[in-house]
């Protein structure tokens, strides 16, 4: 964004309009800012003028000015609850790679508020002011960083912008084909620009503003919609992750707080207990019927607890709970196995000896159990084995589906706004995932 590299001062000169004659065709040249502005460029013939100069001294012959800006000089508008008057436009241009980049700066003027300036590339616009003070320099995760009013910003970009096209007033001695290192640092919604120039450096701070904003401001019909994501462009999604995660506690807290009255007020009382033997020598089925048991209560859960003394054995459970009223069944199946023994590594063992099954919202009521045992190892005759039924037990399959239920919106949150950085720092010098551009 090429700026004089000092701040214009005002001189006591009553700021008036005045209608010139350029020295170089003779066009005539309205100055809006005289006393104030450096330079003026002839929109007839492109030469650059000397503003300061009561005979207007050409700084620079040019060409025919074909700029077309989209906020017309002369126009007026209110920013920020102050009268501004477009005078100046000027197209800058950077090259990246081979490839040129051009976007379009105004200089607005207020008699008694100096010099604002707005720029423009692809729909997207930046309010900027120069800065009173220097700001401060660091360095944050191998990245060059700005610290300004209490904002840090990160460098986005730096180039050498040069001037290629130019039209109306100038607070400095402008001339086409000027160039300044700029060097670009974001913290949306606003940028900050340190361009060098004869060694010099001047700061200035950009706002992003919304093209209707300028639009109306100007009383221009309609602006270019922005095309793609602009350096300073707040992320429309940068807050949803936030707000996911604040609704994502909310809800995790309300989980907590079932899950901890369930276990309070659960009874996981013992309604039913069993020993049994598995007799494998028979050639008879072990299956059998218990007597009935008491469920009582609101619909809760129930586990069975299944135990066998096992010893490289298995033995496989066919559980089926039988509503005596009704004859609704619900039917689990379980595999119990335990082995053990020595190797060149010493002890091991696998498997498990007790399981418990769990059901969920069972009914009051009279129930029996069916218990089918059936399997084992070749050798091995019986098993004993332990059955016990347990009234209103918390099942919390219910919380882990919940806690998914409530983290999975949490997750995607983060991808529109993971996204459009991606999109963002794509057009820097420091692209995520990339290779980042180191410099002194």
């Amino acid at each position: 964004m090429t700026r004089p590299t000092t701040a214009p001062v005002a001189r006591s000169v009553v700021p008036r309009v005045a209608s010139l004659s350029c020295p170089s065709c003779g066009a005539a040249i309205e100055m809006r800012a005289q006393g104030w502005a450096e330079s003026v460029v002839c929109a007839a013939c492109g030469a650059q003028l000397d503003a300061a100069n009561d005979t207007l001294r050409v700084l620079q012959y040019g060409e025919a000015v074909r700029l077309k800006p989209r906020i017309p000089l002369g126009t007026r508008g209110v920013l920020r609850r102050v009268t501004w008057e477009v005078i100046g436009c000027q197209v800058v241009t950077i090259t990246v790679e081979g490839t040129d980049y051009s976007w379009t700066e105004y200089v607005c003027f207020n008699p008694y508020r100096g010099f604002l300036y707005l720029s423009e590339y692809d729909g997207h616009w930046n309010v900027i002011e120069k800065l009173k003070w220097r700001p401060r320099g660091g360095v944050s995760d191998g990245q060059l960083t700005l610290t300004h009013d209490g904002r840090r910003y990160k460098h986005f970009q730096t180039a050498l912008a040069r001037t290629t096209a130019a039209l109306g007033e100038f607070p400095w001695e402008l001339r086409v084909g000027d160039s300044v290192v700029s060097r670009d640092f974001v913290d949306p919604p606003f940028i900050l620009s340190a361009e060098e120039s004869a060694g010099e450096v001047t700061f200035s701070r950009g706002t992003y503003t919304p093209p209707e904003e300028i639009a109306r401001a100007f009383g221009i019909p309609s602006l270019l919609t922005p095309i793609g994501v602009f350096a300073n462009q707040p992320n429309p999604y940068g807050d949803l992750p936030k707000r996911m995660g604040q609704r994502f506690l909310i809800g995790l807290l309300v989980l907590f707080m079932m899950l901890f009255a369930n276990l309070i007020f659960s009874s996981k009382r013992t309604v039913f207990s069993q020993a049994s033997t598995f007799d494998r020598t028979t050639g008879v089925s072990g299956a059998f019927v218990t007597p009935p048991f008491t469920l009582d209560g609101r619909p809760s859960g129930v586990a069975i607890d299944v135990a066998a003394a096992l010893d490289n054995d298995w033995v496989f459970f066919t559980l089926s709970l039988i509503n005596e009223q009704t004859g609704e069944t619900r039917e689990v199946t379980r595999q119990l196995a335990y082995y053990s023994g020595q190797d060149s590594d010493g002890s091991w063992s696998e498997g498990d000896r007790s399981e418990t099954v769990r059901l969920s919202a069972v009914p009051a009521g009279r129930y029996f159990l069916r218990v089918e045992p059936e399997g084992g190892e070749v050798g091995r005759p019986r098993v004993g084995y332990t059955i016990a039924v347990r009234r209103d037990v918390p099942h919390y399959g219910f919380y882990a589906v919940a806690f998914l239920a409530l983290l999975t919106p949490m997750v995607f949150a983060l991808f529109p706004s993971a996204a459009f950085e991606n999109r963002r720092w794509a057009e820097s010098d420091h692209p995520i995932g990339g290779t980042s551009s180191s410099e002194e």
